[in-house]
């Protein structure tokens, strides 16, 4: 078995990937089946980003998150292949949509809170370890999504429900993204406790 596989295996990749595009699909079957708009709406759209997200950080650390800061293995650019395929997968699986009967977008829309939530979930594993990163954007994103705020400030408190061309929104996205790639790359999840470990 190459290495490849043994790393998508050990960082439950398949199991996420299946979960994450099952997921989509079923929202795309339900809205192509209930809703007599063929555009999903903002929010759902919001939603499924972010719940596909929350499945992928799952694969942001394997079994020892301790083994992930060896110094035997070049990890930063491995982590950094990691997130921008984790992006790549969301994003073609819901911009592929946009020739079917029911579709996610606008692209703009999509893109956005997909960067910018795989970069505030690979903050949140650097800090929290990958077993909790999905915490604050799954709850950040739902209150955001729900009630967006009009304003400067609005805009980056809520920019995950903003219209697809907020600039403020877009540029505290891309703020998260590259901060997420880079301290993610660099440094990793972060190490469990031994308590932890041994639970």
């Amino acid at each position: 078995m190459t290495w490849a596989m043994l790393y998508l295996r050990s960082r439950r990749v398949p199991l996420a990937l299946a979960a994450a595009t099952g997921g989509a699909v079923l929202i795309w079957t339900l809205w192509l089946a209930l809703a007599d708009e063929r555009d999903v709406a903002p929010t759902t759209v919001v939603m499924t980003v972010v719940l596909m997200v929350v499945v992928f950080s799952v694969t942001l650390a394997g079994p020892d998150e301790n083994l992930d800061r060896t110094a035997s293995m070049r990890w930063p650019w491995r982590r950094a292949v990691h997130l921008l395929a984790g992006l790549l997968v969301v994003l073609v699986a819901l911009l592929v949509t946009r020739y079917t009967g029911a579709r996610f977008g606008p692209a703009t829309l999509v893109v956005r809170d997909a960067a910018g939530l795989l970069g505030l979930t690979a903050i949140c594993a650097t800090v929290l370890g990958a077993a909790r990163s999905w915490f604050l954007p799954l709850g950040w994103t739902t209150i955001a999504a729900m009630y967006p705020q009009a304003g400067t400030w609005g805009a980056i408190l809520t920019w995950q429900g903003q219209p697809p061309d907020d600039t403020v929104a877009a540029l505290t996205a891309a703020l998260f993204a590259l901060g997420g790639l880079i301290v993610y790359s660099l440094t990793g999840p972060a190490r469990k406790e031994v308590s932890e470990s041994v639970t």
